[in-house]
């Protein structure tokens, strides 16, 4: 559960303060930048405002409260209900519009994308901005400026992204993050590489080895396709490169020893029955954000920056990772968050592979799309005929217009659609 989760137990939000307050802690030590340790602090005391409401007294640092209510109980307030819910696992919300993704931004302190960081962009690449940019798709950042203040300044940076391969086939929303990391790699013409985290789905999902193993080499020729540079990518299994690379393993440890278990069961709501290797998998996740990882691409260089675009239900392993960085010697890695993929029946969850009627992935042939869209995608069509000649569609809440955001490159032609 990341810090500042809406539907929290009284325990949870005990543990999630304790964890806020020491990440506070480590960013004033580490003298982090102003603007983002008032971000930390903002959500600590949102979270501490939250304790005091459900338990009608003050958290005490070191009195976690004795009766914590049921999980199914921890909604009491219908406004509290409405909030969107954003873990690495859930996406939900009630709003047909989707996720807000200014109160998201305030919620996991991060910046938002403008257009003097997109100007920015474009100045340092010489390229049009990609739609993705344009749209306000790819909306929130971690030090993107320190990434462009190292490329204009001739300094090495490097891409670095990700797949969980839960099924054989990905869907279109899996493709958003590569489509714009293929971008990146285009324009700024630095390496990447890629993690597929094959162990990740053995430890979450009913999946055997093989089959986990399996399933990410079937998605990594999906990602193959998307047309990166072959000789500037790295795609790796995490079950293979982890027995490989003393490189890799040695920064994995180093993690696992500087995050404690009440840090991860604080961001991600690890419980007492959880496996072992779901609690240490974040390290295993955090690892490829650091240079010395690949020793075959970077040498024995320790200090390079990396830049993670990614969807933002991931930012709490980054968050984790950003805080343990300078604790063992690394450069904080920098992220483009981007927003969700809609799921056919509307935004108000995303596209996913375990629900087939909200997916329409990579091998569904165009008959098997149309089906889908015709059956189950959510349309913005008004309640009557009448009114929906005087006012037209709603683009807003029209999954089919939403996916044009997404695919169309043309703007002219997008903003004709929509009128």
């Amino acid at each position: 559960m990341p810090n500042g989760e809406p539907c929290a137990s009284p325990l949870e939000l005990f543990n999630s303060i304790t964890t806020q307050g020491e990440l506070v802690r480590s960013l004033k030590a580490g003298k982090a930048p102003k603007d983002e340790i008032d971000a930390a602090v903002k959500m600590l005391l949102s979270l501490k405002m939250s304790y005091k409401a459900a338990m009608g007294e003050d958290y005490k640092a070191d009195c976690p409260p004795r009766n914590p209510m049921s999980e199914s109980n921890c909604v009491s307030d219908p406004t509290e209900a409405e909030e969107d819910f954003v873990d690495p696992w859930t996406v939900q919300t009630s709003s047909a519009k989707g996720i807000d993704y200014d109160k998201l931004i305030v919620r996991f302190g991060s910046s938002k994308i403008d257009k003097e960081l997109i100007n920015r962009i474009q100045r340092a690449t010489g390229q049009k901005p990609h739609r993705f940019l344009r749209r306000g798709i790819f909306f929130s950042h971690r030090d993107m400026n320190q990434v462009l203040n190292a490329y204009e300044t001739k300094q090495p940076f490097y891409l670095y992204t990700g797949r969980g391969p839960s099924s054989e086939a990905m869907h279109v929303g899996h493709l958003i993050p590569f489509i714009f990391t293929k971008w990146l790699q285009d324009v700024f013409n630095v390496p990447l590489v890629i993690q597929m985290t094959d162990d990740e789905k053995y430890l979450w999902k009913d999946l055997t080895l093989d089959q986990a193993y399996g399933y990410a080499v079937e998605n990594a020729k999906d990602i193959i396709a998307c047309g990166f540079d072959i000789n500037k990518t790295f795609i790796f299994s995490d079950l293979d490169y982890m027995g490989m690379s003393p490189g890799f393993y040695k920064n994995v440890v180093k993690i696992q020893k500087h995050v404690t278990f009440n840090q991860v069961k604080g961001i991600f709501g690890f419980t007492d029955s959880d496996c072992i290797g779901k609690i240490s998998f974040p390290a295993i996740q955090a690892a490829p954000s650091f240079s010395s990882s690949f020793p075959q691409i970077f040498g024995d260089r320790t200090d390079i920056q990396c830049l993670i675009p990614c969807a933002i239900d991931q930012d709490p392993y980054f968050r984790m990772t950003r805080d343990v960085a300078p604790r063992i010697g690394y450069p904080k890695p920098a992220l483009l968050h981007s927003t969700f993929f809609p799921a056919l029946q509307g935004a108000q969850t995303k596209m996913s592979a375990s629900d087939p009627n909200s997916s329409i992935f990579l091998i569904d042939t165009a008959k098997q799309i149309k089906t889908k869209v015709n059956k189950h995608a959510f349309s913005g069509g008004r309640d009557t005929i009448e009114e929906h000649r005087q006012f037209g569609g709603n683009c807003d809440v029209d999954v089919s217009f939403m996916y044009l955001t997404f695919f169309l490159e043309d703007d002219d032609q997008l903003e004709q659609i929509r009128k």
